[in-house]
């Protein structure tokens, strides 16, 4: 599918969610950009009093490696995985995404480094062809604890669609496992140990933490800014985790796990990333901080999918229904404008003259968001 349509199309009957008010009108769209918003039209395609908002811009989704290793030991072939992640996507609302993949291989991952690289040419491939609905660059998940991290980094840095590397740390004690028995609880219901190969598990990964984390984060922040990819810092849960991240030149708090955290990453000027799972849900499902609070204080920036695509547009929503003050489109400028403002994106994320034609419709259903149609850059893609 070809992914810029020349031919003007005008979409009539919308409510338009602009960055600062719902209008309803019309938009007008030609050579791939938005070329006239107005208050009203009599022909075109009608939306049927539908919302019209930009196309939602993701930068953290994990989703990409559930559709390739969709069990444990089982690959899926490459491309493939790649199709169904796309349509998915797109599916959600989502224009623009960040796929993220596994840089660094903890003791209990099924994936090798080896296949960071077959990923990534599969991303590749889609864009290259044009059969993508959305989008696509590369996130780097980078655990820092692990031995291979900066060699796995090394390896896959200088590809064209890397834009952004997270920094992260799961090691037990760390993050957003500060608690050592959330930590028990979470991998020995994951990977069904025993007490014995627990502690034996926890040992070995508290170890790596100490002699890798903080030399892989100085080089990893050297070698993205060199080659201008954005840094993101992973569950950061006190006030010197944020300052270190300032000192590594990070430019987004992905999921603070504490009100603490949070607040030193607004007066440090960060980025504020939250799931929209947290959101949807009304908490983290691993005891964290909830992403709603952290709205109802003036602490989130941006929401990302996490691991279920479809929780990005939902979340916006919830936000209307269940903090107070929040304006539909400063619910929906958090999964579409300021998300792309921080990945340097300055020509989406917004319904303006000028801007790219990614748009979605929108229709509210029991209070449920239904994705009907999709644009991108002015060619329809769903």
């Amino acid at each position: 599918m070809t992914a810029i349509g020349l031919d003007q199309t005008i979409l009539t009957n919308a409510r338009i969610v602009l960055a600062d008010q719902v209008m309803e009108g019309s938009v007008e769209m030609a050579g791939g950009v938005i070329t006239a918003i107005g208050s009203g039209s009599s022909r075109g395609v009608d939306l049927e009093g539908d919302f019209l908002i930009p196309g939602l811009v993701e930068l953290h989704t994990d989703h990409l490696e559930t559709h390739y290793a969709p069990r444990p030991k089982v690959r899926w072939h490459p491309v493939a995985a790649v199709q169904a992640h796309d349509a998915q996507i797109a599916a959600s609302g989502i224009t623009t995404v960040f796929d993220a993949i596994r840089v660094g291989t903890d003791e209990h991952a099924d994936m090798g480094a080896a296949e960071l690289q077959v990923l990534a040419d599969a991303v590749t491939a889609g864009v290259r062809a044009q059969r993508l609905r959305a989008d696509h660059f590369i996130h780097l998940r980078c655990e820092v604890s692990a031995p291979d991290c900066l060699e796995a980094f090394e390896a896959i840095m200088d590809h064209p669609l890397v834009r952004l590397a997270s920094l992260m740390d799961h090691a037990p004690g760390q993050r957003q496992f500060a608690n050592p028995e959330a930590y028990k609880a979470y991998y020995q219901g994951k990977l069904k140990m025993s007490d014995a190969e627990l502690a034996e598990f926890i040992a070995r990964r508290s170890l790596e933490s100490i002699t890798f984390s903080d030399r892989h984060r100085k080089a990893l922040a050297e070698l993205s800014h060199a080659r201008g990819i954005a840094l993101a810092s992973h569950d950061d849960a006190t006030e010197t985790h944020v300052d270190a991240a300032l000192e590594l030149g990070i430019r987004i708090a992905e999921f603070p796990t504490t009100l603490e955290a949070a607040r030193a990453s607004r007066d440090a000027g960060l980025a504020i990333l939250m799931g929209g799972p947290n959101l949807v849900r009304g908490g983290s499902h691993s005891g964290n901080v909830s992403a709603r609070a952290l709205a109802a204080a003036g602490l989130l920036d941006i929401v990302s999918s996490d691991y279920i695509p479809f929780s990005m547009l939902q979340s916006a929503f919830c936000l209307v229904d269940t903090v107070e003050g929040i304006s539909v489109p400063e619910a929906i400028g958090l999964v579409t404008r300021r998300p792309a403002e921080a990945a340097g994106l300055e020509d989406r994320g917004e319904i303006a003259l000028g801007k790219r034609a990614d748009l979605v419709q929108v229709r509210l259903d029991d209070g449920v968001p239904i994705v009907r149609t999709v644009w991108r850059q002015g060619r329809r893609v769903l």
